[in-house]
């Protein structure tokens, strides 16, 4: 299996676990408007390595977590009912693009 020039990752702090089943959306800001490129939804392990097979262009693009979907799958309520994550490719590396959750809070940096 090939690997997606973009990946993500999420792992929910609160239970020390990744976090399975959450829906993700990654667009590309194209002509000053954000374009959907793919979605999907993160694995068992919590994450998504497989949903572009084709290369992706230098810019802007954005990654977009639905937590509300999630927290209440797990009776809970967050603070916070998405995330959105925006980030440049400016070179034609991977780009890992993890999230550590919370109900209150969240964090992100770029993976390798």
């Amino acid at each position: 299996m090939n690997k997606s020039p973009i990946t993500t990752h999420i792992l929910d702090t609160s239970t020390g676990k990744p976090a399975a089943n959450v829906g993700v959306e990654l667009f590309q800001l194209l002509n000053n408007e954000w374009v959907l490129l793919t979605q999907g939804q993160t694995d068992t392990d919590g994450r998504i390595t497989d949903w572009l097979k084709q290369e992706v262009e230098f810019g802007t693009y954005q990654l977009v977590f639905d937590l509300d979907s999630y927290y209440k799958n797990h009776s809970a309520l967050a603070f916070y009912p998405q995330v959105q994550i925006s980030f440049r490719l400016q070179d034609s590396k991977h780009h890992h693009i993890p999230l550590l959750l919370s109900p209150f809070g969240y964090s992100t940096y770029r993976g390798s």
